[in-house]
């Protein structure tokens, strides 16, 4: 019998610059999967992610590390990445990312998943790249970045962010993982907070910083203040210092019906740029 050599492997720290190559073509739309594979992604025996390639060129890849987040995936990719994926669907928290790609992927492996706990299949991805004090939006001068020592006064508006936006706790038990993934974010001065009577009523995560582009993500405003124009002087002074600090493009995804925060972004100039898709399990 003849065996033809599938188009699909793992890939290695061998294939890092080509990966990054692939991410940059939409770094908006790539920024997650890209600055994982600055962190390390592809190391001895990784299994973070797949690669498709076409006459020895990558042209398609799909991260498979807690979540599902396809890159440049085109149908004949998608149906050769499928058995990989489905065999992730015991440990994988959601699908992410671009909206046609992630349609597509679960059109083609979802029924091995079962029914999913949401589908939020319209998600605008936002952007700007100028300042919003350039725009004359005010700026709230009490947002700085958290410190690392502030761990555990983060702790808890992390939990209640996480809670309310996926509809579970970030954790069951011990706190310590989801504690350390907080005090890597802090030690690299990538969350914002503000501080007020010992407590954080304000904080904001950048998750992701690569090819010139970051992605803000766990926006949270206390919910006793909302509703009161303040969050918008807030995320303007975050977009202003993520600018300033880690890239010159900033970038976030929202759900569509979360209305009050959309007005924000606007607000503060941030423009639709694109369309994401989630499905949390």
């Amino acid at each position: 019998m003849l065996r033809t050599r599938s188009p699909v492997r793992l890939l290695t720290t061998d294939d890092r610059e080509a990966a990054l190559e692939l991410c940059a073509q939409d770094p908006a739309a790539n920024v997650y999967v890209a600055s994982r594979i600055l962190d390390g992604a592809l190391g001895l025996g990784s299994t973070a992610v797949s690669g498709y390639f076409e006459d020895e060129a990558l042209t398609s890849m799909v991260w498979t590390i807690a979540n599902v987040v396809p890159v440049s995936t085109h149908a004949d990719s998608r149906a050769a990445f499928a058995d990989r994926v489905r065999k992730v669907r015991r440990r994988c928290a959601s699908f992410l990312g671009p909206h046609d790609e992630v349609m597509a992927m679960w059109d083609e492996v979802g029924e091995s998943f079962g029914r999913p706990r949401s589908v939020r299949g319209h998600q605008p991805l936002m952007g700007m790249r100028d300042t919003p004090s350039s725009r004359g939006v005010e700026l709230d001068p009490r947002v700085r970045p958290g410190l690392v020592e502030e761990t555990d006064l983060v702790l808890p508006a992390a939990e209640h962010m996480f809670t309310e936006e996926i509809g579970y706790p970030p954790y069951q038990g011990s706190s310590t993982y989801y504690a350390d993934t907080l005090r890597t974010l802090l030690r690299k001065n990538r969350t914002y907070v503000v501080v007020e009577d010992g407590a954080v009523i304000f904080k904001a995560d950048v998750g992701s910083v690569a090819l010139g582009c970051a992605q803000i993500q766990g926006v949270w405003l206390a919910p006793h203040l909302r509703g009161q124009g303040l969050a918008a002087p807030m995320m303007a002074s975050v977009v202003e210092m993520t600018l300033a600090h880690h890239a010159p493009w900033v970038t976030l995804y929202v759900n569509d019906y979360n209305a009050p925060a959309i007005a924000t972004y606007e607000r503060i100039g941030m423009e639709r740029i694109g369309a994401f898709a989630t499905i949390l399990f």
